[in-house]
C-alpha cells in the first residue's frame, strides 16, 4: 500500500511514522521553502538539507516521483518539493492524506484517491475526502469521522504546561527572518530569539525553544515562527508530539476502515 501525505511538518511527520511502522510505504510532499516550525521533527526538512532523521526513520529528498519510487525501494521515505501534488498521477496511491493544515482545502478532491484523507478543519467527509480527522486537542483528538467535518478552528494553540497562545512567536514584520537562536536553547521571558526587518521576535514566556522557523524564510508580519515549550524539557525537541501521533493513529484507523471497505465491493 502506498500512501502520499500532503504536508511534511511535525504532525504530517508523526502521521508519516504512525503509517511507516505499520508496514505502509509513505511519499510526503511539502513547499520547495518549508515553512515548518518544529524542524527537529519534521520531514520536510529533507527538501531543505537532502536527508533528514526523525526519530528512527530516515527521509531523503526526491527530485521527481520515479526518485522517490527509488528511494522506497532503498528503505527511505522520499520527500518531494510539490505543493501541487502533480506527482499523484505518476505514482498512483492507494491513499491521499491531506496534512497541509491550512485550515482550509487547498485543492484535495475525493477522487484523488481510491481513499482520501484530510486533517483537521476546512474538509468534509463524504464530500472532498473520504474521512477526516480531528485535529483540536481535548476529549475527541485524532477521531476519525466519516460524514461530516471537524470541529472548527478558534485560532487558539492548545494549552502545554498551563500555556496556549503565549507560546507561539510570530513575526513581528513583513520580510526575512534572521535567527540568533536555535532549536533547544533554553529562553526566558524577553528573549530575543530573531529579526524582521530590524525588529526583534521576543519570548513572552520561559521554557525550551521548541520550534523556529529556518533562518533566512521570507515571512509576513504574524506568520508563527516560533514555539517555546514551558515544561523545559529539550527531550521534547526531537520526539514527534503526542497530538501528532494521536492524529496518526486516527488516520491508520481510517485508513483501515477504508481499505476494508474497498475489500467489500
Amino acid at each position: 500500500m502506498l500512501v502520499i501525505i500532503r504536508g511534511a511538518g511535525d504532525l504530517a511527520s508523526g502521521i508519516a511514522l504512525r503509517l511507516w511502522h505499520s508496514g505502509i510505504q509513505v511519499v510526503m510532499t511539502d513547499l520547495a521553502a518549508p515553512l515548518a516550525i518544529r524542524r527537529s521533527v519534521a520531514f520536510c526538512e529533507a527538501i531543505r538539507s537532502g536527508e533528514v532523521t526523525v526519530e528512527d526513520l530516515t527521509a531523503r529528498f526526491a527530485p521527481t516521483a520515479e526518485d522517490a519510487c527509488a528511494l522506497l525501494a532503498q528503505g527511505f521515505l522520499p520527500v518531494l518539493a510539490d505543493p501541487a501534488g502533480a506527482c499523484l498521477a505518476r505514482l498512483q496511491p492507494d491513499c491521499v492524506v491531506d496534512a497541509i493544515l491550512a485550515k482550509r482545502n487547498l485543492g484535495t478532491k475525493i477522487t484523488d484517491a481510491p481513499i482520501v484523507i484530510g486533517i483537521g478543519p476546512g474538509f468534509c467527509a463524504g464530500k472532498d475526502c473520504h474521512a477526516v480527522i480531528e485535529s483540536m486537542r481535548g476529549h475527541t483528538l485524532g477521531r476519525a469521522i466519516y460524514r461530516g467535518a471537524a470541529l472548527p478552528n478558534t485560532n487558539v494553540p492548545g494549552l502545554i504546561g498551563g500555556f496556549a497562545g503565549e507560546r507561539v512567536l510570530r513575526a513581528p514584520a513583513a520580510g526575512v527572518f534572521s535567527a540568533v537562536r536555535k532549536i533547544g536553547d533554553t529562553v526566558k521571558e524577553g528573549d530575543v530569539t530573531g529579526y524582521v526587518a530590524g525588529k526583534p521576535m521576543c519570548c513572552t514566556i520561559g521554557g525550551t525553544l521548541r520550534g523556529l522557523i529556518a533562518d533566512g524564510t521570507p515571512v509576513q508580519e504574524g506568520l508563527k515562527c516560533g514555539d517555546v515549550d514551558p515544561r523545559g524539557d529539550a527531550d521534547y525537541c526531537r520526539l514527534v508530539s503526542d497530538k501528532a501521533l494521536a492524529i496518526g493513529g486516527g488516520v491508520l484507523e481510517a485508513l483501515l476502515h477504508l481499505s476494508g471497505k474497498l475489500e467489500e465491493k
